[in-house]
């Protein structure tokens, strides 16, 4: 197949290309390569692909007459995966021009794309749990280390209202919509999968994105601190630490995107919510306990802030119409994963 991936060097890009170019298809990839680590990935994935098998735009989505031309020069495509854009809430505060840009023109830019140069791609396109909200209208219970929606315990549906809150929710929220219409208005076979915590190999997280990459690099700098005698650096949360989060391994997440162009037909138009489900679901305090295990460590030193504006205190998506009609579930258990990514994070760290 002939596969195109925007944001093809971020960590859930580079990931599906891996995939995809293991599996010997044709890739295409778009990638401003501003993030860190991105240029990293780009050589790796360079490192065993085959000759001609790799084709990359260095670019910004937003850049209209760009994007044309190179679909106008490569397509028809077969499979879009679309997973460019911005990802941090916070820095969509700070910049929300680029935010809106990036997440809304960039997404109207490849729909278009689509539709006049090829029309019978499939695209799916990798939208946010923030599409929600707060949350603040839904029940709680509060535990020593958690917190539980009352109402919900087998987590959130897709039923649930739309309440785009901060830039960053606003503008993934207006692009999904707008990837889910292109398939009502214009006939394009696109799904939108709302993401809840997604890590894994290849992600070089940071204070801003990537809370478990995040956190295990601070556990292993403490770790590295007390194996040589040094100061410990306290790091910081914002909040109790009892927000929750259903993690979701980037390896399952890759066999989804694969699973859905499978039964492309069957889902054209649909949304999804995905994560790891509850039995994959962690609070920052219990993730802090699994570290100070692994790596046998004294409580973790760390100082709380201020609550991060329109943070959710519990997102759990119900992935029950993901096993019904792509017949997919997650098969990495989050204490398998969790170690799997210590040692990425060990590599990244002595880098």
């Amino acid at each position: 197949m002939k596969i195109l991936i925007t944001g093809g060097c971020g960590f859930l890009g580079t990931n599906l290309a891996a995939k995809f170019i293991k599996k010997n298809h044709e890739i295409f990839i778009i990638d401003s390569l501003e993030r860190e680590g991105s240029n990293n990935n780009l050589n790796w994935l360079n490192s065993f692909a085959k000759k001609d098998q790799l084709t990359f735009l260095k670019d910004d989505i937003c850049n209209k007459d760009i994007i044309y031309k190179f679909f106008k020069d490569y397509s028809p495509f077969d499979f879009i995966c679309h997973v460019a854009g911005q990802v941090a809430m916070t820095k969509s505060i700070i910049n929300p021009r680029k935010d809106l840009e990036t997440n809304l023109l960039g997404t109207f830019n490849i729909l278009e794309a689509s539709r006049l140069y090829s029309p019978d791609t499939f695209i799916a396109y990798s939208s946010t749990n923030k599409v929600y909200g707060d949350l603040k209208s839904f029940k709680l219970i509060e535990t020593d280390t958690r917190y539980k929606l009352k109402d919900y315990p087998q987590g959130l549906d897709e039923e649930i209202p739309l309440d785009l809150s901060t830039p960053y929710g606003c503008s993934k929220g207006s692009a999904d919509q707008y990837v889910r219409d292109w398939s009502r208005v214009f006939g394009l076979k696109t799904v939108v999968f709302r993401h809840s915590s997604i890590y894994g190999g290849r992600q070089f997280a940071s204070i801003d994105q990537g809370w478990i990459g995040w956190f295990c690099k601070k556990a292993l700098e403490q770790r590295i601190a007390i194996n040589e005698n040094k100061k410990i650096i306290p790091f910081t949360i914002s909040g109790s630490g009892k927000q929750v989060r259903d993690v979701l391994n980037a390896e399952d997440l890759v066999e989804l995107y694969s699973s859905a162009y499978s039964k492309k037909e069957l889902i054209s138009g649909e949304i999804f919510n995905i994560g790891g489900g509850y039995k994959n679901s962690l609070s920052l305090i219990e993730l802090f306990t699994i570290l100070e295990d692994k790596l046998s460590l004294p409580k973790l030193n760390y100082l709380k802030i201020n609550r991060r504006a329109s943070d959710q205190d519990c997102f759990i998506a119900n992935i029950q119409k993901a096993k019904n009609l792509l017949d997919w579930e997650p098969k990495i258990s989050y204490k398998k994963g969790i170690e799997n990514m210590l040692n990425w994070s060990k590599n990244v760290i002595q880098q």
